[in-house]
């Protein structure tokens, strides 16, 4: 629910839809990845976690957008694909990037991180970089 109204507020804002689903797909990783976290800090043990959290949000993410009608508007695509979906996908795997680039940061630096919040940082660099080039393709 709490994303759909960020989307309407987005839409009023004039957020193109494809630039929100990116957020929107970083958010759905981030939110697989903390649910993960969570369920091992009760060492409750699942073979492959990380994609059973990432499906389970999707899964809820996905169908309540349709349900609320905020995908499947006609018209409102890019390259015949639901603007919003793209969005998730392409927000999903820039999230996933930058959780790879945090991890391979620190391995050079043994173990360390490079500036303080680079964990919050690296993601935000990048979908703030994608949604900059986004706007500027959907003008």
């Amino acid at each position: 629910m709490a994303v759909g109204a960020g989307l309407g507020v987005s839409r009023w804002l004039g957020i193109d839809d494809l630039i929100a689903g990116l957020w929107v797909g970083a958010l759905a990783v981030s939110s697989s990845l903390w649910l993960a976290t969570w369920v091992k800090d009760k060492q409750l043990a699942f073979p492959k976690l990380d994609w059973i959290a990432g499906i389970l949000l999707y899964l809820l993410f996905i169908p309540t957008l349709s349900l609320m009608h905020i995908t499947g508007i006609v018209g409102n695509t890019f390259l015949g694909i639901d603007k919003i979906i793209l969005g998730t996908l392409i927000g999903s795997v820039i999230f996933i990037v930058s959780v790879m680039s945090d991890k391979y940061l620190r391995s050079i630096n043994e173990e360390q991180v490079f500036i303080y919040y680079q964990k919050v940082i690296l993601p935000m660099l990048f979908l703030a970089l994608a949604s900059f080039i986004f706007h500027f393709i959907m003008i």
